[in-house]
């Protein structure tokens, strides 16, 4: 839906880099898929056409938020925080 949106925070080795995806236009939704080494973030239209990924080396990711749009009685944050294995 218009107005999702995922915050995604990696570590850049000097430090952290956020950032953001949203969907752009009405009917488009996020979708996060993460397996073999890899964090998807997905921008698909209601068809289930791909618009655009932004990929993401899952041992860099600290952290994932997503903020669904407002669906009339206010949307709640979910957090998710992948901790990283030595």
């Amino acid at each position: 839906m218009k107005g999702d949106r995922v915050e995604v925070v990696v570590d850049a080795g000097d430090g952290t880099r956020t950032y953001e995806i949203e969907a752009t236009r009405a009917g488009r939704r996020l979708d996060i898929t993460s397996g073999r080494g890899l964090v998807e973030v997905t921008e698909v239209t209601r068809g289930g056409t791909p618009v655009r990924t932004a990929r993401f080396m899952a041992n860099r990711v600290i952290a994932l938020v997503e903020h669904p749009a407002a669906r009339g009685h206010g949307g709640a944050e979910e957090v998710v925080t992948l901790r990283r294995t030595a």
